[in-house]
């Protein structure tokens, strides 16, 4: 029996006459999402976007890997037949036999965009339905909440049946919005940031500050991990590595301990806005939630990010730390990112963190570091590599 994959477009739908030019970058993101299972030919009609597997290609982990593109409301797995009634009915009752056996009760819902087909959409759904019911006469019907749904499309080039549809990730596709530079902690908030704006459809990278030995191989290891875990959703993401011992060791020891955090942050900043610009990104993006942590209070915000020239994307910060966690359990980062390795923040921290800093007594607070040559040395000794 032909299959075939079906994708609804949500928010696509909404953008007029640019929307063929986001049908494309999603079926592009497709495409990569599905290498490595095999062959899948694409076309686009009436709202919907079609993958048709080609020889041995793996249908179930496809669907599977579509379920996380960004752009695509919902899918179904359907087989295909002609546009005959005798023909939607047999592939019915074989295509969803497991799911029809194993049910109590189910509906059938028709559409029918050929309006040449004999049969009007309430036509074949009574049809259908007393069909489906001498073939299995286990089954009652329920049009309120049924245990199986039961779908025929009829359209213009074939007849589609498939079961209820399964939820899309939403959003629109990743590259149709530019690009954007993660700064990626290695906690829970940051790889939440990140996903939460590839769903807006920018394409992410991602910026690690790492200071061994205070933070090990294995906290670089786990940043690689969530990377890895993030481009299930983003699609392929370039890691920049930024050494950051010898500018953690001289805030340590030229500032007051009070100030660490915030003037490490600065820091950060700094460097992350030269290595967007180096890099076609028009932003950053932090996991930052307002009043989570000393450094994340509004007038630490408000010195971290004096100076920078490109935007700063927080699109967690009026989250709490519950609904953060909810959606790194969706994409399943969580369990890593709870791993006690240690990042180059948190080992420095100091135990009486300034929460209400004022810019200009941070500014005095580090007027004896280099910044110019800190910041050099540690941009000339970045590592980047592509994860996957």
């Amino acid at each position: 029996m032909k299959e075939v994959i079906l994708l609804k477009s949500g928010e696509i739908a909404l953008k007029g006459l640019n929307r063929s030019s986001f049908e494309d970058i999603m079926i592009k993101n497709c495409r990569q999402a599905l290498r490595g299972l095999g062959e899948f030919g694409f076309s686009k009609a009436q709202s919907t976007t079609f993958v048709t597997p080609v020889g041995e290609a793996d249908v179930t982990q496809a669907v599977e890997r579509l379920s996380r593109v960004f752009g695509i409301a919902a899918l179904s797995r359907a087989c295909v037949v002609e546009k005959d009634y005798n023909a939607i009915a047999q592939a019915a009752a074989q295509y969803l036999a497991d799911q029809l056996q194993n049910a109590r009760t189910f509906k059938v819902m028709a559409k029918r965009s050929d309006k040449k087909f004999a049969m009007n959409s309430p036509q074949i759904c009574a049809e259908l339905g007393g069909y489906l019911l001498e073939r299995y006469p286990h089954l009652k019907v329920d049009v309120e909440n049924p245990e199986v749904l039961v779908t025929v499309e009829v359209r213009d080039f074939g007849a589609y049946v498939h079961g209820r549809q399964l939820p899309g990730a939403g959003g629109i596709p990743v590259g149709s919005s530019g690009r954007a530079l993660l700064l990626l902690s290695g906690g829970i908030d940051s790889p939440v940031a990140g996903v939460m704006m590839a769903k807006r459809g920018l394409t992410i990278s991602a910026a690690h500050f790492y200071s061994p030995p205070y933070t090990s191989e294995r906290a670089l290891l786990k940043v690689k991990g969530l990377c890895a875990k993030m481009a299930r959703y983003c699609g392929p993401i370039t890691l920049h590595t930024v050494p950051f011992t010898e500018i953690s060791e001289a805030i340590a020891r030229e500032c007051p301990e009070a100030f660490a955090t915030i003037i490490m942050r600065r820091f950060m900043m700094q460097i992350s806005e030269r290595i967007a610009q180096s890099n076609d990104c028009s932003g950053l993006i932090t996991g930052e939630s307002v009043g989570q942590v000393a450094s994340q209070t509004m007038a630490s915000l408000t010195c971290t990010q004096a100076g920078l020239i490109l935007p700063v994307i927080r699109p967690v910060v009026g989250m709490d730390k519950e609904e953060i966690i909810r959606v790194a359990r969706k994409i399943d980062t969580f369990e890593l990112s709870v791993q006690p390795y240690e990042d180059c923040c948190t080992v420095f921290t100091p135990k009486r963190p300034k929460t209400r800093p004022r810019l200009e007594e941070v500014i005095r607070a580090e007027v004896n570091l280099d910044y110019q040559a800190l910041t050099s040395r540690a941009i000339s000794d970045i590592t980047s590599e592509r994860v996957y």
